[in-house]
């Protein structure tokens, strides 16, 4: 497979640490230039012919990386002579690459599972897959809409978000592009990647997909930003999250756990957040487990609100957090019940399932899509069917209850006040 890596960046943010004598992908971080870390990740999974653009103090990539031969693949230059923005030095391969290519910036920290992004996006058919995550600062990012199939639909560029609530759904600079999509590339030009080729693709008609990981990616293009990446290169964060690799995670409830229990919420206006849910949901987020919400919602079955309703419902929980800089990695939701004779009820919905709690259906998926080592995971909830939740998979259980405040109980369940109390006693353990 083929990747064309941008390193053409002034890297004017990271003057301190480049002190203007080399351009920011050659940076030195944990031991290596920045670039070499991606070009490791895509060699171990079978990138081997590299397209390189190249602009600033370009001499120095070339010196160090050569033909690439001594990194175990070959590396091809492409000079920009005038700056082509983000996405303006795909016009150069035209005509060099067929099939699926990966486009990657050689100044972000990355480490993937490559093979399961592309195993996505051939199964999806899509002519375009951009990787999305979840980040702590989704108010400055792009934010990539999409429908219920993981199909993108436009892009909420940073800073103009005009939407009340969204996905905390952040473009991470990483593609994979179908060679077909390159006839947008007519002449020579300075393109930006999100905002005109792949919305270009998207006005078109043809497919675009966003893959959402919980995998490491993060631009270093500031000196906050790097040495915080170095940090979690040194201390093993980095290739743990590839998702190769086991993960572990905490199963959040929603209601009555992250936002106040108002009955069956089925209007955005009804949801309000506990005052301490973001900072315990932060505490997660920077613990090395995934904040992966379950929860059940049968007012979807019953008639009372639609899946639209709810997603936007869910939306509201992820606007708020992340204003505090907070997010769940997924979020995974039954809309059955199966009980009957409800005004509008869903018939098609109203069924025994295998995912509504206290069966363990949202979790398993929630670990084949994650890889998840069920016995590192907890749960936490406000009711008995969240204890038995966890009795049923498995796990621990911390049983969220105002009135309890006991150290433990039986059955792998533990008893805490609320969320916050809840997550700083998982992370004790």
């Amino acid at each position: 497979m083929e990747a064309l890596i941008m390193a053409g960046g002034f890297g004017t943010r990271l003057s301190d640490i480049t002190k203007g004598e080399i351009p920011k992908p050659m940076a030195i971080i944990a031991g290596k230039p920045i670039m070499e870390w991606a070009i490791i990740c895509l060699k171990k999974y079978g990138v081997n012919n590299l397209y390189v653009s190249v602009s600033y103090l370009s001499e120095k990539i070339v010196e160090y990386f050569g033909d690439g031969s001594k990194f175990g693949v070959k590396i091809n230059y492409i000079k920009e002579e005038t700056p082509l923005g983000s996405g303006g030095a795909l016009y150069y391969l035209k005509n060099k690459v067929n099939g699926d290519f990966i486009v990657c910036s050689g100044d972000t920290i990355f480490d993937i599972n490559i093979k399961k992004m592309l195993a996505f996006h051939k199964k999806r058919k899509a002519k375009i897959t951009l990787l999305t995550h979840p980040n702590n600062h989704p108010y400055d990012s792009d934010i990539i809409l999409t429908d219920r199939n993981d199909r993108v639909k436009g892009i909420l560029l940073k800073n103009t978000h005009e939407q009340k609530y969204c996905k905390n759904n952040v473009n991470a600079g990483f593609f994979i592009i179908s060679s077909t999509t390159l006839d947008y590339f007519d002449t020579l030009k300075k393109v930006n990647m999100e905002h005109d080729f792949v919305l270009s693709v998207i006005k078109s008609g043809q497919k675009v997909c966003a893959y959402k990981s919980t995998e490491y990616i993060k631009d270093v293009g500031t000196p906050e930003r790097f040495y915080k990446t170095q940090g979690e290169i040194e201390n093993g964060l980095v290739s743990a999250r590839n998702l190769q690799n086991k993960q572990k995670a905490i199963f959040l409830d929603r209601d009555g756990t992250i936002n106040k229990y108002d009955g069956f919420i089925n209007t955005p206006q009804k949801l309000e957040l506990y005052d301490f849910s973001a900072q315990a949901i932060k505490k997660i987020n920077q613990s090395g487990y995934l904040a992966i919400v379950v929860s059940n919602q049968p007012v979807i079955a019953r008639g009372e609100a639609t899946f639209g309703q709810v997603e936007e419902i869910f939306d509201k929980m992820e606007t708020l957090l992340g204003k505090e800089g907070a997010f769940v990695d997924a979020i995974f939701y039954c809309p059955h019940h199966p009980h009957k004779g409800f005004k509008g009820e869903v018939k098609r919905l109203k069924k025994e399932c295998d995912c509504r709690k206290p069966k363990i259906g949202m979790l398993i998926k929630a670990q084949k899509k994650f890889n998840l080592d069920l016995c590192k995971c907890y749960i936490v909830g406000d009711s008995d069917l969240d204890v038995l939740t966890g009795i049923n998979a498995g796990i621990k259980t911390v049983r969220i209850n105002s009135e309890l405040n006991q150290e433990s109980y039986v059955n792998s369940t533990y008893y805490a006040n609320n969320l916050s109390q809840a997550v700083d006693l998982i992370l004790s353990k």
